[in-house]
């Protein structure tokens, strides 16, 4: 089963369809668990906690130490709390979920000023004034949230998996089309989702780590590796970069610690494909569907899209209508495995760069794909950064040759 994660313009019976939605599901509703929790676990009173999420909006752009660190102690602990399912999460909380959870059915709901309006003045008695500025005062304060943790306004469609319009859509109808949603097999439980909530829980916990050090930095975990972004302009940065590695070391589960420039560190976010002119077209073929499709959304979040085929037949299918830059091939597979995929491929286009990604591959196979012209033979599994390096290095080869 799901997680469902909800955000509801006020006036929109956003706690209604979530009550009816739990009900029927048998899910917990976390919002107040999840802030007395907090609270309890670090010793900070539940209001202090809900009174950051409510200034994030006017504080989004001056982040201090304190609230870094509060915010830390709610992601932490919001991060305990995914690791089991059957839960609704609200509100603030949110933007705190990390988009490449893929087991987390993401859900706007929203209606029109006019709808909105009339629903303060019959609900709370309000004039029409004063609903008006009651309702852009709560928008405010979730879009100080969303553009904390992602740069875009509170009700962004691409912050969501489905946007359920209020004003067109009775109460029964919108809880039926969640429900179905959150039942259906595009949102079930797989290791590789569970294997993001993990990277999840283990990045917050070394950022409260690093809070409590004084520390505000971007972190950001993967299979046990943590990538440290450093925003701050120091004199000894060797230093602080060793610094940071201890402390991200002292978490159990941390393996290895690379530091770089934080997203806050300049004005301008990098990207790490800004040199190259053209996005490359990325073709992956494995016929694992769980694993293919959760490193299609990873690579996504490092912004190179890719198309998949289950199979070699269908690869080979795929580059006949269009021509991929680089294939990164599984070996085992039913019907034409990698290494015939590889030779066809090189037969009839040379130029495109394929790279080998087993799990099962042998010391013959190795040396059989790189005869054939493989431009790197990975194992599984593999960190995504170091994936996205050698296929952007690949890229940058087939370019030259072009």
């Amino acid at each position: 089963m799901a997680i469902i994660s909800i955000v509801s313009g006020s006036y929109c019976n956003g706690d209604r369809i979530t009550a009816e939605l739990c009900k029927q599901l048998g899910y917990r509703h976390v919002d107040r668990e999840l802030l007395e929790e907090t609270s309890r676990r670090y010793n900070v009173s539940a209001d202090k906690l809900h009174a950051i999420l409510a200034e994030s909006g006017a504080a989004a752009g001056r982040q201090d130490r304190g609230r870094y660190k509060l915010l830390a102690y709610i992601e932490a602990t919001l991060g305990e709390m995914i690791q089991n399912d059957e839960l609704v999460i609200g509100g603030c909380f949110v933007y705190l979920v990390p988009s490449n959870i893929a087991h987390v059915l993401r859900v706007c709901i929203i209606a029109d000023q006019h709808y909105r309006v009339s629903q303060a003045v019959a609900e709370d008695g309000l004039s029409d004034s004063d609903a008006v500025k009651r309702i852009k005062e709560f928008d405010q304060m979730l879009s100080g949230c969303s553009a904390l943790f992602h740069n875009k306004q509170a009700y962004d469609k691409s912050l969501f998996d489905m946007v359920i319009p209020v004003d067109k859509l009775s109460l029964d109808e919108a809880v039926r089309m969640i429900a179905d949603q959150a039942r259906s097999d595009a949102i079930r439980t797989t290791d590789w989702s569970k294997a993001a909530a993990a990277d999840f829980l283990l990045g917050s916990t070394v950022k409260v780590a690093m809070a409590e050090d004084g520390q505000m930095v971007d972190v950001f975990a993967e299979n046990g590796h943590v990538v440290i972004g450093i925003n701050q302009q120091v004199l000894l940065m060797k230093r602080l970069e060793e610094k940071l590695k201890r402390i991200a070391l002292s978490v159990p589960g941390v393996t290895d610690v690379t530091t770089k420039l934080g997203t806050k560190f300049s004005t301008t976010v990098v990207n790490p494909w800004e040199d190259i002119d053209v996005p490359p077209k990325i073709l992956l073929v494995d016929d694992e569907v769980e694993f293919v499709e959760t490193l299609s959304e990873r690579l996504k979040t490092r912004n190179l899209e890719s198309a998949i085929a289950y199979d070699g037949e269908q690869a080979l299918e795929r580059i006949e209508v269009e021509i991929p830059d680089v294939i990164v091939l599984d070996l085992r597979m039913p019907g034409i495995d990698g290494i015939e995929t590889l030779r066809r491929i090189k037969r009839t286009n040379p130029s495109i760069e394929v790279i080998i990604l087993t799990g099962h591959g042998t010391d013959n196979e190795k040396s059989a794909a790189e005869e054939l012209g493989a431009f790197a033979y990975l194992r599984k599994p593999v960190n995504v950064n170091d994936l996205a390096q050698i296929m952007k290095e690949a890229y940058a080869h087939r370019k030259r040759g072009q």
